[in-house]
C-alpha cells in the first residue's frame, strides 16, 4: 500500500487511517452488482464531536449543515454520512439515526434517556446509474448497515463504501485517507470521496499532482502513452456529445478532517475551510459548477472549548493561533493526501479503468 511520507519536519506519519485521531469509527456497506455500484461510508462519533463544514463546489448535496454553523444549537454530531447516490443517497442518513437511537446515542429531547434525536449531517456524490440500473441507490439500510460494521481501526481504501461508484477526471475514483502526528503530540486525520470531474493526475507527468507524500517513479514511456490515449479518447467522447449534462460532468468531491485537539466550532469550519486548499491541490480544476465539493471539520478532543479568562485562547494569544495554524496545514497536507490515495487503491469496474490500470510501472519497487 501507499503510506505518504513527510512532507515537513513537523509532520510524523502514522498508520494511515483516518481512526489513528481516536474516537471514531469508520463503517462501509456497498453493492457492486447486478446493476449496482454505490455505497455508504459511516463515521461514528458515540461520544460526540464538534463540527463545522464548507460547502465549495456548485452542485452540493447536503444534509444538517446548517446546524453546524457556529452561532447555532448544536454543539456535537454523532456520525457524518458520506455516500453515493446524488440527493437519494441522503436517505442513508436514516439509517444511521436508527443505529445510534437504539443505543441511545443523540441530543437528548426529554427526561426519558430513550428520548434522542442524533445528530448526523452528511455529504453525497453522484454516482447514479453507473453499475447500470439508475434506481439502485443507497437507502436507510445502507446507513444502518454501514453504521453496524463501524469499527475502530479502519485500513480499507479505494473502491470501498462510498468510493464503489466513484469516477475522477475520467479515471476510477474512490476512497481514501490518512493522518499525522504534529510536532505537539496532536492526530490530524483526512478521509475523501473522490468523485471529481478534475483529475488526481498530472497528464504532463503521468503522475499525481500531489506527488511529495507518496512513492511512485515515473510511468514508463508506454504506459504514460496509454493513458495519455485513453484520456483523450475520454475528451473527443465528450466534444462530439450533444445535449448537456453530459452525466460525466455530474461529480463531486466530499469528505472530513479531523482531530484530537479541542476546538470550537468556529474553529472547526476553519479546519474544514482550509482543508479544501489540499482538495484543490491534488484535484483540477476543483469547485466547478457541477461539483458539490463538502468538506466536514471535526474536533474529537475530550471535553467542551468554554471561552474564559482561564483558556489558553485568552491566556495565550499567541501559542494558541500558532498551534491552530500547524493543525490546519497538516489538515490541509492530508486532505490532499487522501484525494491521491483514493485514486492510487482504486481498481478498475464497470468500464471505469484505473489509474493503476494503465500505468502499473508508476508502482514498481515502491
Amino acid at each position: 500500500m501507499v503510506r505518504p511520507q513527510r512532507s515537513s519536519s513537523e509532520l510524523t506519519t502514522l498508520g494511515g487511517s483516518f481512526t489513528d485521531v481516536g474516537s471514531v469509527k469508520v463503517g462501509h456497506f456497498a453493492r457492486s452488482s447486478r446493476g449496482w455500484l454505490t455505497g455508504t461510508t459511516v463515521l461514528l462519533t458515540p461520544a460526540g464531536a464538534v463540527a463545522g463544514v464548507d460547502v465549495r463546489g456548485g452542485g452540493p448535496g447536503t444534509r444538517e449543515t446548517d446546524l453546524l454553523r457556529p452561532e447555532n444549537l448544536i454543539q456535537r454530531v454523532h456520525a457524518i454520512v458520506l455516500s453515493g447516490g446524488s440527493a437519494y443517497g441522503l436517505a442513508s442518513a436514516h439509517g444511521v439515526m436508527d443505529y445510534l437511537e437504539e443505543t441511545e446515542c443523540g441530543f437528548p429531547v426529554g427526561k426519558d434517556p430513550s428520548w434522542v434525536v442524533p445528530i448526523v449531517p452528511g455529504a453525497v456524490i453522484f454516482d447514479l446509474g453507473r453499475g447500470g440500473k439508475f434506481t439502485n441507490r443507497p437507502d436507510s439500510t445502507f446507513g444502518y448497515r454501514a453504521a453496524q460494521s463501524a469499527k475502530t481501526r479502519s485500513t480499507e481504501l479505494g473502491c470501498v463504501g462510498a468510493g464503489v461508484g466513484a469516477r475522477s477526471g475520467g479515471l476510477k475514483g474512490g476512497l481514501g485517507m490518512t493522518s499525522t502526528r504534529i510536532e505537539s503530540g496532536h492526530v490530524v486525520s483526512a478521509i475523501a470521496v473522490v468523485n471529481s470531474i478534475g483529475s488526481v493526475i498530472n497528464p504532463d507527468t503521468c503522475l499525481p499532482w500531489n506527488k511529495s507524500m507518496t512513492r511512485l517513479r515515473r510511468p514508463n514511456a508506454s504506459d504514460r502513452r496509454t493513458l495519455r490515449d485513453y484520456l483523450s479518447s475520454l475528451n473527443t467522447l465528450v466534444a462530439n456529445t450533444e445535449n448537456a449534462p453530459n452525466e460525466n460532468s455530474l461529480n463531486t468531491t466530499i469528505g472530513t478532517v479531523a482531530t484530537n485537539l479541542r476546538l470550537s466550532k468556529s474553529e472547526c469550519t476553519k479546519f474544514a475551510s482550509v482543508a479544501h486548499d489540499g482538495l484543490a491541490r491534488a484535484i483540477r480544476p476543483a469547485h466547478l459548477m457541477n461539483d458539490g465539493d463538502t468538506i466536514f471539520g471535526l474536533s474529537v478532543g475530550p471535553g467542551d472549548l468554554v471561552l474564559s479568562e482561564n483558556e489558553p485562547i485568552f491566556s495565550d494569544p499567541v501559542g494558541r493561533p500558532a498551534l491552530l495554524n500547524k493543525v490546519l496545514a497538516a489538515g490541509a497536507d492530508m486532505f490532499a493526501q487522501a484525494c491521491t490515495e483514493a485514486i492510487l487503491h482504486a481498481t478498475s469496474t464497470e468500464g471505469i479503468v484505473s489509474y493503476r490500470e494503465l500505468c502499473p510501472s508508476a508502482f514498481v519497487s515502491r
